[in-house]
C-alpha cells in the first residue's frame, strides 16, 4: 500500500485527477470505477477543466459507479446518477450509454446481477476511485459486510444516514438502503486509489492501514490488494506512524 500525503486540498485533488487523466491517456478504452459523495467533487472539477483545456478524450472510456440509493430514480436531485451527470459526465465527451450507475428501482436483485455482468463484459475495472467512511466503509459496504460480497442491496447504518442527511431536506428523507458494489467486486479492480481528507477521517485511515484486516472495518481489506495508493491530506494522515 502506497501512501501519498499532501499539504493542501488543492494539491491532493490535482494528484488524484492527474492519476485518472494519465490512465485515460495511456489506455483510451479504460474502465473507470468512480465514487460519489463530497470527497471527489473537486477532483471531478479538475477532470472537467483538463478536458476543456487539453481535450483529453473520453469517447471510449467506460465507467461504473460504486453505488446508488434504493428508491431514487436517476433524475432525482439526490440520486448518484444525477450527481455524476451533473458533476462529470455531462461535461465530458463520454457517451452516457458507456456510464453505469446501479439502478436503485425495480427488481433490485436482478439489478445487482446485471451490474456484475456489465462489469464482466467490460473486462473489469482498470482504476477504482474510493472514499472512506468514518466507520471504515467503502462503497456502502458497512462494517460486518463479508469480504466475499458482490453487488448487493445494503442497509445503511445510523451514522451513515446521519452523515448523508446534509444532502437532503431532512433526515427522514435519506434512503435507508443502497445498491453497492460488493467488497469482492471492488477488490477485483486492477488498481485502486483512495481519497480522504480532514481530521474526521484520521482514525479510520489509521485503523485501515495499521489495524487488523477485519470486516469490522471494511476498508482494511485493501491491505490485501496488490496495487493500492492512498491520497491523503495531513489531517487525514495525522494518526499514521
Amino acid at each position: 500500500m502506497q501512501i501519498n500525503i499532501f499539504q493542501s486540498s488543492q494539491t491532493l485533488h490535482q494528484a488524484v485527477a492527474d492519476e485518472i487523466i494519465e490512465t485515460v491517456k495511456s489506455k483510451s478504452d479504460s474502465v473507470l470505477g468512480l465514487s460519489t459523495g463530497s470527497s471527489p467533487v473537486e477532483t471531478y472539477k479538475l477532470l472537467v477543466k483538463d478536458h476543456k483545456e487539453n481535450a483529453t478524450d473520453y469517447r471510449r472510456i467506460v465507467t461504473f459507479n460504486l453505488d446508488e440509493y434504493v428508491g431514487l430514480e436517476g433524475d432525482h436531485p439526490q440520486s448518484y446518477r444525477y450527481f455524476m451527470n451533473t458533476h462529470l459526465f455531462n461535461q465530458l465527451n463520454i457517451p452516457l450509454a458507456q456510464t453505469h450507475v446501479p439502478l436503485g428501482v425495480g427488481d433490485l436483485e436482478q439489478n445487482c446481477k446485471a451490474y456484475e455482468s456489465q462489469i464482466l463484459v467490460a473486462g473489469g475495472v482498470d482504476l477504482q476511485l474510493l472514499g472512506l467512511g468514518t466507520n471504515g466503509h467503502i462503497g456502502f459496504n458497512e462494517p460486518g459486510t463479508p469480504f466475499s460480497s458482490s453487488t448487493h442491496v445494503a442497509p445503511l447504518l445510523k451514522e451513515t444516514i446521519e452523515a448523508n442527511s446534509r444532502f437532503f431536506g431532512a433526515r427522514e428523507e435519506v434512503p435507508t438502503q443502497a445498491l453497492t458494489m460488493g467488497i469482492k467486486t471492488i477488490m477485483e479492480a486492477r488498481k485502486i486509489i483512495l481519497l480522504a481528507y480532514g481530521s474526521h477521517k484520521a482514525a479510520a485511515i489509521r485503523d485501515m492501514v495499521n489495524g487488523p484486516v477485519s470486516d469490522a472495518l471494511p476498508g482494511s481489506v485493501l491491505q490485501n490488494h496488490g496495487d493500492v495508493t492512498l491520497f491523503l491530506d495531513e489531517e487525514a494522515a495525522s494518526l499514521l506512524q
